[in-house]
């Protein structure tokens, strides 16, 4: 299973209640942590993906096992627009094109949803304890959901030696190419 912060058991129980028990149990959380919600109202699916849009977290996917659906919302953030810090950026279409690594520092379970065919995960609140697993000779294409992370990943390359590191926008949130999934 996809690692989550929390768990929220919402089996036997319909509509609107999964929705209503993860609108609490979600402020709970950072901005940021993974909430996996366990139902088996089928309507749940959409339910929550709707929801979760609505208000501004990442429905991440849905994983069925024996009747269970097995849900995945990001927490998001009231983040206003990302700022461009970083000065070497590429564009998401470019970079089909190019050689070098893609790093994806989204979390596992993003990740797991859907990324980009050979992509290395590093998820961004592991990167410094595993930037020893990265090629300061290869040229590295950082990526995100939306820009944010993929900067601040970007930056800390760059801090630390790599000088062929780009990040990626807009972000995994506009990829409309071949996605690979994990799940």
């Amino acid at each position: 299973m996809i690692q989550a912060d929390m768990q929220l058991d919402a089996k036997g129980i319909a509509c609107p209640m999964p929705v209503v028990r993860t609108k609490k149990a979600i402020t709970d959380l950072a901005e940021g942590q993974v909430l996996e919600i366990q139902a088996t109202d089928k309507g749940s699916k959409a339910d929550l993906a709707a929801w979760s849009k609505s208000v501004g977290h990442q429905y991440l996917g849905t994983v069925e096992e024996d009747d269970i659906l097995y849900h995945y919302i990001r927490k998001g953030s009231s983040e206003p627009e990302v700022e461009k810090n970083f000065e070497r950026t590429v564009s998401l279409e470019d970079i089909e094109s190019r050689d070098g690594l893609i790093l994806d520092v989204r979390e596992a379970a993003e990740y797991a949803f859907g990324h980009i065919d050979g992509a290395k995960s590093i998820p961004m609140g592991e990167l410094e304890s595993r930037i020893n697993e990265l090629d300061q000779e290869q040229e590295i294409y950082v990526i995100c959901r939306t820009g944010k992370r993929s900067d601040l990943a970007a930056q800390l390359l760059a801090n630390n030696g790599f000088t062929k590191v780009y990040n990626v926008l807009p972000g995994m949130n506009e990829w409309h190419g071949k996605i690979t999934k994990e799940v």
